[in-house]
């Protein structure tokens, strides 16, 4: 038996050779039988519509579970956020009292509008099947819309369960307008890719400088507590605790969670003790900052000054977009409970607290956190904000694994290594190349810019550009997909996008002071991924034209990635025989989705064989005594060829640049395009084919 397949993502055969563009289910086809008498379905017709849909009731012992598990890993960013935020936002001091109140009335109101309005209340809604992240966003897009340019996508892909939308009744004509827009402009939809993948390169990003600036926030208390205590020193510890923190990722969300979640807790316990004691001891009135007036009043006094520090107080939000980006690893229904009973009281309060303490301590702004912590508590806070700081990072280096997952499985990044590190929650990942490069990229930026205030910069461009990216996604699926009243898309874009941008514009001023930092990283990881798809889609289909002789079984197989999170397993391989029957020759199409498992517990080619033996029972399907011997016979032959043995012909490719081409092209293509693709793994390693029956069919490429 003899099975050719290959590690390319779409299934795409000439007309001439393959009619696969066949009509949906609904519609079946039907084609005539080698045998006489026996009309049947195509089987990759017939495949597409056995899935059961699975509505089962909500464990809430499961929900309050993962919420108490997500406090210690999605919220430690933004958790932590109080240990720099009024020393990054007044950074020349306090110039007048009631600047306090407008400050806290800006963290007040950003908090409620963009981590709870926004992300709670709407963009969670917006998940895909259970997943988020800037691609979730795109791949939603992607469905309802013909603006995907990759993966391509075939008929009967449409009838996967997963890849259906719940959509309006009705269609308006705004929404009509704008689907037809995006479908016909060019422009249109690789600008949509483009902003898919500078929102993920700038969340990877955000991962990089999220354990940085936290560690070396809570380290800093030391110099409160010793005058020895260096810089030097200080950026040493940092060092040593960022390493071992990327150590212990091996162990996987579920572990770390349940490892973390009683430390976060601790922290916004402790945190909301010192701030209720500091409210009522030094100035309990601060609570007038729920009146928006002192913001007006506070961009008055200061005018550019006050636009300038909203890049500090940006610094609140700081890890909201992983609040998304994770609730691939838990679930809306936790990420909301957690947010809104735990987080959100914690944070409005530690804030007010410090507020309170600053109306009368002014000048020690640079240390609020610690200055303003009792004595008594003074070494249990900082271990604790230690602890909580190295958790802080977690937030963001399980959203970075999440979403390279789904970039990875939609063909925008190179193969790396995906381990599945929880058996009783899905989508919790690992990811270990990337582990070790993120590791190394927080070393180096630790090291190099060595403090708080330089390293803010650069962390609040990454935080608002991803969340302006995000928002911009969610305008267009509330008018295409959602079919939302105009007054409502409209009140988002004055409230929340507008909010964003103005916070953009205040980050955007420090780029030449340490803001260039993301940039980098984006440019970094948008040349890899546009240089990884561009040349993909060069060899979209698998050759094996040239095998040297036919086996007793043939089946053509095409693995491909659509764009929804998971592919119910019963859905996941469509056949079909390839005529004259006597041949036993098969196509195969296997479909995954961008969160599904690929090396599952039993063997691939044990799968394939099973399902293929299914596919040819439910083909005859009619119970007459000439066709069940037939069946019979016809599931012989391929128990008989697997015994056999199975040789597997794996497609695969070289790509050089044509004679003549220009420098820029010889270095895309012979250099960095060729270095990723033998540095990364290996579709045949991704499915665990043996080596010793592994026939490998090249072709080389000249562009």
């Amino acid at each position: 038996m003899s099975i050719p397949g290959g590690s390319k993502r779409n299934f795409e055969e000439k007309e001439d050779t393959y009619d696969i563009h066949r009509e949906p289910v609904s519609d079946p086809v039907v084609s005539e039988s080698p045998h006489p008498g026996l009309k049947r379905r195509d089987s990759l017709d017939i495949e597409a519509d056995k899935f059961l849909d699975n509505n089962g009731t909500e464990d809430w012992r499961v929900i309050l579970t993962l919420a108490f598990q997500s406090l210690g890993v999605v919220y430690g960013d933004i958790g932590t956020s109080p240990l720099y935020l009024f020393a990054t936002t007044f950074i020349n001091g306090i110039k007048h009292e009631d600047d306090i109140l407008g400050v806290l009335s800006i963290i007040f109101y950003t908090i409620t509008l963009i981590p709870v309005i926004k992300y709670v209340m709407i963009v969670l809604r917006a998940n895909d099947n259970g997943d988020g992240g800037t691609f979730a966003l795109y791949s939603k897009l992607c469905r309802y819309a013909k603006v995907g340019l990759i993966p391509s996508e075939q008929a009967e892909d449409h009838e996967v369960s997963n890849f259906r939308l719940e959509l309006p009744n009705k269609t308006n004509k705004i929404a009509s307008k704008i689907k037809k827009n995006l479908e016909t402009r060019t422009f249109v939809k690789f600008s949509l890719l483009f902003a898919a993948m500078l929102g993920t390169s700038m969340v990877i990003g955000d991962g990089i400088l999220t354990p940085s600036i936290s560690v070396l926030s809570a380290v800093s208390g030391l110099k409160n507590a010793t005058s020895t205590m260096t810089e030097g020193r200080i950026v040493a510890i940092s060092v040593v605790i960022l390493i071992s923190l990327f150590m212990v990722q091996r162990f996987g969300t579920d572990k770390v969670g349940y490892t973390f979640a009683p430390i976060i807790c601790l922290w916004f316990s402790l945190n909301v003790a010192v701030g209720v004691y500091n409210f009522f001891k030094f100035d309990p009135s601060v609570a007038r900052a729920i009146n928006p007036k002192y913001i007006i009043d506070y961009f008055k006094r200061n005018k550019k000054d006050a636009w300038i520090s909203l890049g500090g107080t940006v610094m609140a939000i700081t890890g909201t977009e992983a609040m998304f980006a994770d609730v691939g690893h838990f679930t809306v229904k936790s990420i909301q409970i957690s947010m809104c009973c735990v987080v959100y009281p914690a944070l409005i309060t530690v804030y007010s607290g410090q507020a309170s303490w600053l109306r009368k301590h002014p000048d020690e702004v640079a240390d609020t956190f610690y200055n303003s912590v009792p004595k008594e508590l003074y070494w249990l806070v900082f271990v604790v904000a230690v602890l909580a700081a190295i958790i802080a990072s977690q937030a963001m280096i399980s959203g970075t694994f999440s979403i390279i997952k789904q970039s990875l499985s939609l063909g925008c990044f190179p193969r790396v290594q995906i381990v599945h590190t929880s058996t009783k929650y899905e989508g919790q990942v690992f990811i270990p190349e990337m582990n070790y490069l993120l590791m190394i990229g927080c070393l180096l930026v630790t090291i190099a810019f060595g403090t708080t205030e330089k390293l803010s910069n650069a962390y609040g461009i990454a935080v608002i550009f991803a969340e302006t990216l995000t928002s911009s996604f969610m305008v267009v699926i509330m008018l295409v997909i959602w079919n939302t009243n105009i007054l409502f898309v409209l009140l988002y874009v004055l409230v929340i996008s507008s909010t964003e941008y103005i916070y953009l514009s205040s980050v955007l001023y420090k780029v030449s002071q340490g803001g260039y930092m993301p940039f980098l990283f984006a440019i970094m990881l948008m040349f890899i991924m546009c240089t990884w798809i561009q040349l993909l889609c060069l060899f979209q289909s698998v050759n094996v034209h040239n095998v040297p002789a036919l086996h007793s079984v043939i089946v053509f197989v095409s693995i491909k990635s659509l764009p929804i999170s998971k592919v119910p397993p019963e859905e996941r391989f469509l056949f079909r025989r390839v005529n004259p029957s006597e041949l036993y020759v098969f196509r195969c199409v296997v479909r995954y989705g961008y969160a599904d498992v690929h090396n599952e517990k039993e063997s691939f080619e044990n799968i394939l064989i099973e399902r293929l033996k299914d596919s040819i029972q439910s083909d005859y399907g009619v119970e007459e005594e000439q066709l069940d011997c037939i069946m019979v016979e016809d599931v012989g032959t391929i128990d008989r060829a697997t015994q056999a043995g199975v040789v597997h012909l794996v497609g695969e490719h070289e790509i050089i640049s044509r004679r003549g081409s220009s420098i820029g092209k010889r270095l895309l293509i012979d250099y960095a395009y060729n270095f990723m693709n033998k540095n990364v793994r290996q579709g045949y390693n991704v499915f665990e084919i043996p080596h010793k029956r592994m026939l490998k069919v090249g072709m080389t490429y000249e562009v």
